[in-house]
């Protein structure tokens, strides 16, 4: 029989389990471990002898390892490696020579190429029970959408059903540039954008007849799909470009889904930032650079000015933004540009302009003078620039007001968020804090 004395069974007294059937599900590894940890008397420990792993190639160890070690800022590989080093008080791995080269091979090997995701999506209804969706089948296999889809942008959920022969097959004319800009919906977690994107794609809004919020927010979904102005797309116009992409109905049906995804998983309540004219970003939420400067009328619908500085002020709105990455590497950046900015605490903000500003220039005394002369200041924060090999969005802080300075080419600015910045991100951006 299989899964007899699974989920619900409490039998304290077992102190040996055999793993017979192979499972890609982490919560059913977990639960089928769990029913020999409950301590009883006389129990001293418990035996689990594995005839899967080495029996099946495909068998995911690293998956196993993740469920067993939780979260942790070190990879599984590492930990195998090094040491188990973030385990509980009292728990340890210990793993002889042979079987830690055995499960390293196996980790190299395991990658979540598209052939194994096929095949998952083949068998997901018969070991899950469950209406195949991508939500369900993420959460099944716990999987991130960049596990899923990869970096290469060759991959949908509509056309790999295809391909697992559980979905019928589909013909749309932009199917293929669509599926390149997947990635740029990932990092999304603003709940107005996903509504708003949402009553795009069902077609709940005359994109003709738009509130100057809606244009923006508009222009934003453009630069999500699309690189350049709608003239060098061949487009009249940005609501054609929108035309274009509505017509691609399973494809958009795949956009909704990931948006769904994203906005089942959201930890945070986000908020609007006053800062004085219509802007559709909110507080802690991410964008990429091209959705920060659509969302500000930079590229204006029309046209996408060549951009490339850390900082932009726009003077039409006395508006400076700071686009700031904390881990800079030399392969990435040049010398002039390996700026000092990490976060001091959970409201100030450690800062360095170009190296060409000085506190004489107006740049500088801009900066230096902004709530004199009614300008504002907005940071905008990622870690890296790269995350699982996709360019990296950013997080929105919101207003800073200047605080203090120190030095010349470059100045050295402490900024005051209005906003304390948010738990999961202090750790990252305060470089005094050893993880």
């Amino acid at each position: 029989m299989v899964d007899l004395y699974n989920e619900g069974v409490d039998i304290p007294e077992v102190n040996t389990i055999l793993f017979l059937r192979p499972t890609e599900s982490l919560t059913v590894f977990l639960q089928q471990l769990g029913r020999g940890l409950r301590l009883s008397e006389g129990k001293e420990c418990l035996t689990v002898l594995d005839f899967v792993g080495q029996a099946h190639k495909n068998y995911n160890f690293e998956e196993k390892f993740r469920a067993l070690i939780g979260k942790s800022n070190r990879s599984v590989k590492d930990n195998i490696e090094n040491g188990f080093l973030t385990l509980p008080k009292g728990c340890y791995i210990q793993l002889e020579k042979q079987a830690k080269e055995y499960i390293l091979r196996n980790i190299k090997s395991s990658v979540n190429n598209k052939n194994k995701i096929i095949n998952l999506l083949r068998n997901f209804k018969n070991e899950s029970f469950a209406e195949l969706t991508l939500e369900n089948f993420l959460n099944h296999y716990e999987l991130s959408l960049v596990d899923f889809y990869g970096k290469s942008g060759d991959r949908s959920f509509a056309r790999m059903c295809v391909m697992a022969g559980v979905k019928e097959d589909f013909n749309e004319e932009n199917e293929f540039e669509i599926t390149k800009k997947l990635r740029n919906l990932f990092h999304i977690n603003s709940r107005r954008l996903i509504e708003f994107f949402n009553k795009i794609i069902n077609e709940e809004i005359d994109i003709y007849n738009v509130n100057n919020e809606e244009k923006l927010m508009m222009n934003m979904m453009y630069y999500t799909f699309y690189n350049n102005c709608p003239e060098k797309e061949n487009l009249n116009s940005l609501q054609e470009g929108l035309e274009r992409l509505l017509k691609n109905k399973t494809m958009m049906a795949e956009v909704k889904e990931i948006l769904k995804y994203n906005y089942h998983k959201l930890g945070f309540v986000d908020k609007r930032v006053e800062l004085g004219f219509d802007c559709p970003m909110d507080l802690h939420c991410n964008y990429t650079r091209d959705q920060i400067m659509a969302a500000l009328d930079y590229f204006n619908g029309e046209k996408k000015p060549a951009f490339r500085e850390g900082v932009k002020y726009f003077a039409d709105k006395r508006l400076d933004v700071f686009f700031i990455t904390l881990n800079k590497s030399e392969k990435d950046f040049s010398p002039s540009t390996l700026y000092e900015d990490y976060a001091i605490n959970e409201k100030l903000f450690h800062w360095q302009s170009q190296s060409t500003t000085s506190v004489e220039s107006v740049t500088g005394k801009r900066y230096i003078n902004h709530k004199k002369e009614n300008s504002k200041i907005v940071l905008f924060v990622r870690e890296n620039q790269k995350d699982n090999g996709i360019t990296s969005s950013y997080t929105y802080l919101g207003l800073a007001e200047y605080k203090s300075h120190m030095g010349s080419k470059p100045i050295s600015i402490t900024w005051q968020l209005q906003e304390e910045i948010p738990s999961w991100m202090i750790n990252k951006a305060n470089k005094s804090i050893i993880i």
